[in-house]
């Protein structure tokens, strides 16, 4: 069995808007939090520096995360108002919101999108190297979810 070792990097304070438009409550209504993503890196060896990832070079995912997550409006895309919601924030061709259509804008659906998107982006950046291991989502700082794929086995 082969060693793997990890490191974790923390995004914190960004700040977003979502909603859960099948919510029996307040969650379906647009609301923001501030959030957080942790990132969990993994690989089985470690590069000339000693490390299982460089953070002084993950600017890639701080740009993504600038460029689609700051101020943005995530909507679910089988939000039902979301091509409504989009028409809306958008007057004479000049938009009043970022939008950004996920697959699920929950906790644990937002921990599933940013896995698939960060573990490949980090893959690309290191051949292969370094994958993610798990990312955890936080709403503020009262609630989380996880996503570690293939834990799910006995």
């Amino acid at each position: 069995m082969k060693d793997l070792i990890t490191c974790t990097k923390i995004y914190r304070d960004i700040p977003f808007a979502h909603r859960q438009h099948n919510h029996d409550g307040h969650c379906a209504w647009l609301h923001g939090h501030n959030w957080e993503i942790e990132i969990e890196f993994q690989s089985h060896s470690l590069d000339v520096n000693g490390f299982v990832i460089d953070f002084g070079k993950l600017k890639f995912i701080k740009r993504w995360i600038d460029e689609n997550l700051d101020h943005a409006l995530l909507l679910n895309e089988s939000d039902p108002e979301r091509e409504y919601l989009e028409s809306v924030l958008i007057y004479n061709g000049v938009p009043f919101a970022k939008i950004v259509v996920v697959p699920d804008g929950s906790a644990e659906g937002l921990a599933q999108y940013f896995w698939a998107t960060f573990d490949a982006m980090v893959r690309q950046e290191t051949g292969d190297r370094v994958w993610i291991r798990r990312v955890t989502v936080r709403e503020d700082s009262k609630n989380s979810a996880t996503y570690m794929p293939g834990q799910g086995e006995l």
